[in-house]
């Protein structure tokens, strides 16, 4: 037997932003003992991402809450240590984007979730961001609903984020116009500098809307990258273009709210714009990801995009890098360091 840490919530957050007091740190004892096809991974890297704390709440959504006591999932990196399953031998790196918040795990080498992490192609957070659900999420999401034409304009919302950074670089390679938006000068900074975005707007200046009308005077808005819903969004609708069109991944600012949040009606500008909005969740294009992934690992080996990583080391650090992810204070992808390669 093995003694191992796991984090599990505690208890369901009906509304407002999770606390460390939601969630708990245990210590078990782990069977090593293998059966048939199990492999046994020690986690080097693990994942925080907005969605988890959907799976926070009881009620209906897309995919069911995480039990009480259990350890929470997320994306993840490991490396094998014991292998009964001839899929996967020791020293093999894995990913899954359902990995547990646990230093050491067994489970089923036949897991149609896993894949190979190969570090002579990339760095290890990058099968959690770029060449995994993050990168799948920009290229399927802004490819099948965003449906971009050379020379149209694309704005994104929290565009120096996880998924926002790989939605902007992919609208440049495809010839787009990027408009990207943060919440400070470093960030606008990062999206136009290091990444290329033709223009990067401060949503937290008070010339916010001034400035968005500014950059899109011209030529509108042809595909609206929702991440953040709200006032951020609120600015944007009066400037789509006939049949723009509106991929709709998230809305960090209403996923803490206790009540529904409540903002300008936005139904009519889609019908005086022809324009389509559509929500989906990344695995709503699964048969896309062969052809996700090798594109995206092309652009990457050609040097066309680059893969921004915040890493915090320490698996005590898991629970405050989640949080950290609702007061903006990061650039790109949030990764924890679980232990070494």
């Amino acid at each position: 037997m093995t003694k191992v840490k796991y984090i599990s919530l505690k208890n369901y957050i009906k509304g407002g932003f999770p606390q460390e007091k939601d969630f708990e740190t245990k210590e078990v004892d782990l069977n090593e003992t293998l059966g048939d096809n199990q492999i046994l991974v020690k986690l080097i890297y693990i994942s925080v991402d907005p969605y988890v704390r959907g799976r926070m709440s009881e009620g209906k959504s897309y995919i069911h809450p995480f039990k009480i006591g259990e350890p929470i999932e997320c994306g993840g990196v490991g490396k094998i240590e014991k292998s009964n399953c001839s899929k996967w031998k020791v020293g093999d790196y894995i990913a899954n984007n359902q990995f547990p918040w646990k230093e050491k795990f067994v489970t089923d080498g036949n897991d149609s979730g896993h894949y190979k992490a190969d570090k002579n192609l990339a760095p290890l957070p990058c099968y959690l961001s770029l060449l995994g659900m993050t990168g799948m999420t920009a290229y399927c999401g802004l490819t099948e609903i965003g449906e971009p034409k050379k020379g149209e304009t694309l704005v994104v919302s929290a565009g120096s984020g996880a998924v926002g950074q790989i939605v902007g670089q992919i609208g440049k390679i495809l010839g787009l116009r990027v408009v990207g938006i943060a919440g400070s000068k470093e960030k606008c900074d990062f999206m136009t500098k290091e990444l290329g975005f033709d223009v990067g707007i401060n949503y937290k200046s008070p010339t916010y809307k001034d400035d968005i009308a500014k950059a899109v005077q011209e030529n509108g808005v042809d595909i609206y990258w929702e991440n953040v819903g709200g006032d951020i969004s609120d600015a944007i609708w009066p400037h789509l273009n006939k049949y723009a069109r509106i991929p709709l991944c998230g809305i960090i600012s209403a996923y803490n709210k206790s009540e529904m949040d409540v903002g300008p009606r936005i139904q009519m500008y889609l019908l005086k714009s022809s324009a389509k909005m559509q929500g989906f969740i990344v695995f709503n294009y699964i048969d896309k990801f062969p052809a996700a992934s090798k594109q995206l690992a092309e652009w990457y080996i050609q040097g066309k995009i680059k893969d921004q990583h915040s890493i915090k080391n320490g698996f005590d650090q898991v629970v405050p890098s989640f949080l950290s992810l609702f007061n903006s204070q990061h650039l790109g992808k949030m990764v924890i360091k679980i232990a070494d390669e």
